[in-house]
């Protein structure tokens, strides 16, 4: 049981990255490899300020920082020129280095002795997994509210039309790079949320966090896509959700059977996501299979 709840509240947590990277993935229809760095970004911003007594100031820098990082990988993409992916790894490079020095120049930065925002409202008489529940669950949903509303304005739907035809966007004189910029400085923001929220939840920050969180988002997002379908914006963001979830349901029951040791994490996150992927592939060529036999 405790496990199961483990699991349901780092995949609230996690689940504001996969809204990130679904933001990028889906909604803009671009590769975005800032998420390694951006995701470490927002969990050494958020325990810097957590040890010096401000750690809801640092949920708000930290989602500050990421949208900062989003900026520069689209400023790279846009006015550099530079392939999406080549820009998102540079940025993810440097900000290797940035994170090191928000940190002290250490790979890890313990919290132990720091009033957390779990700490903080440790005064509500509820129980204390209740409350580590219920604080990712408020941030995951506000989240993923403000998302939706946003993306049924007018900018929110110029950068969905750039998503889907970036041609027809720029012939109606929108500035296409301004919607790219902005797009992923809002999906980075989520991700640097995510990692802020994870380091006050887990007492610590570790240089090394952001590590193949590109994995964890992806697998989230395609996940919920496999069981939700492709359908509208709302439904797209909740399955987002939904599969970090899952994710963390599967990862749990996958090294709880003791079939794989805790370092073949990365490897499991890995066959998940090809797993999620071959999953509409499959399913056409069921299809396939099918109808060439009714025509036969």
């Amino acid at each position: 049981m405790t496990l199961m709840i483990g699991s349901a509240q780092l995949g609230l947590i996690y689940g504001m990255l996969a809204l990130g990277i679904y933001i990028s993935f889906r909604i803009l229809n671009i590769p975005d490899l800032t998420a390694d760095g951006s995701f470490t970004l927002g969990l050494s911003v958020s325990a810097v300020m957590t040890v010096a007594g401000y750690p809801f100031l640092g949920i708000l820098l930290a989602i500050a920082a990421g949208a900062a990082a989003g900026t520069v990988t689209g400023l790279l993409q846009t006015k550099m020129e530079i392939h999406p992916i080549l820009a998102g790894i540079l940025t993810m490079s440097s900000l290797y280095s940035i994170n090191l020095y928000i940190l002290g120049s250490r790979s890890n930065l313990s919290l132990i002795g720091s009033d957390s925002i779990f700490n903080q409202l440790a005064w509500l008489t509820v129980n204390k997994e209740l409350l580590k529940t219920l604080i990712p669950l408020i941030y995951c949903f506000l989240c993923t509210v403000i998302l939706i509303w946003f993306f049924k304005t007018h900018l929110g739907l110029c950068i969905r039309a750039t998503g889907n035809n970036e041609d027809m966007v720029r012939a109606s004189s929108i500035n296409v790079n301004a919607m790219k910029i902005i797009a992923l400085a809002i999906s980075n923001a989520c991700i640097g949320l995510s990692g802020a929220v994870l380091a006050q939840y887990q007492g610590y920050a570790d240089i090394s966090s952001g590590i193949g969180i590109m994995v964890v988002g992806l697998a989230s997002a395609i996940i919920g896509e496999a069981i939700f379908g492709r359908r509208s914006l709302t439904i797209g963001l909740f399955s987002a959700i939904f599969g970090s979830l899952l994710y963390r349901f599967i990862i749990a029951a996958a090294l709880k059977s003791s079939i794989f040791p805790a370092y073949m994490l990365r490897v499991v996150s890995a066959v998940i996501v090809v797993i999620a992927l071959s999953i509409p592939v499959i399913q056409k060529r069921i299809q396939l299979s099918g109808m060439r036999k009714r025509v036969q």
